[in-house]
């Protein structure tokens, strides 16, 4: 798996913001931040999980939410930034909230943990991906033969479920090659270990 690379949001707030804040307000204030996370995102390599992380912030409204954690999950998406991760590390209750409405009212999911390391689905995913992510998480990595066989599902089936994953950067995926000449596609967790 690969190392998880760590944004400390307060130390990127300390460096673009003059003000000495540790509240994320204003839709101005979060273009400021999300612009500086997306040109540390830029430098890093394919694969890269990064987790932005927000302790030692005081508020995070819903303007700030949208503009930092909506944006960047819509442009990670879209394949913008490459084949890269994002995972949000939360653990205040209002933090949580504002951020999973701006999620929510783009129709977006993100993975978010918090202090205690258990994670939780921030934003709208429906329930056979939130299925089919739940045995990868408690797995560690599945391909969609082993995802089929444990679900009982057809092979396409538990093939599309994985890649809708995958293409909401959600899991990441490797190709394995079998030993009857084959390859394979394996899913894995980009949770911190």
């Amino acid at each position: 798996m690969t190392e998880h690379k760590v944004y400390q949001i307060n130390n990127i707030m300390a460096t673009c913001l003059l003000n000495g804040s540790y509240n994320l307000v204003t839709r101005e204030t979060g273009k400021k931040i999300r612009e500086v996370v997306e040109g540390m995102l830029e430098k890093e390599p394919d694969g890269a999980i990064v987790v932005l992380d927000l302790e030692g912030i005081g508020i995070i409204d819903y303007s700030c939410a949208d503009e930092i954690m909506a944006k960047l999950i819509t442009r990670l998406n879209s394949g913008e930034y490459g084949d890269k991760y994002i995972i949000l590390k939360v653990s205040n209750p209002t933090q949580k909230e504002n951020i999973e409405v701006a999620l929510e009212r783009k129709k977006l999911a993100a993975l978010s943990f918090g202090g205690d390391n258990s994670y939780q689905v921030l934003g709208i995913l429906n329930t056979y991906l939130m299925d089919t992510l739940t045995h990868i998480l408690e797995k560690g990595k599945i391909s969609a033969r082993g995802l089929a066989d444990l679900m009982n599902l057809e092979i396409n089936t538990s093939s599309t479920r994985l890649l809708n994953l995958y293409k909401l950067h959600l899991v990441s995926r490797t190709e394995e090659l079998l030993e009857e000449r084959g390859r394979q596609f394996v899913y894995e967790s980009i949770l911190p270990g």
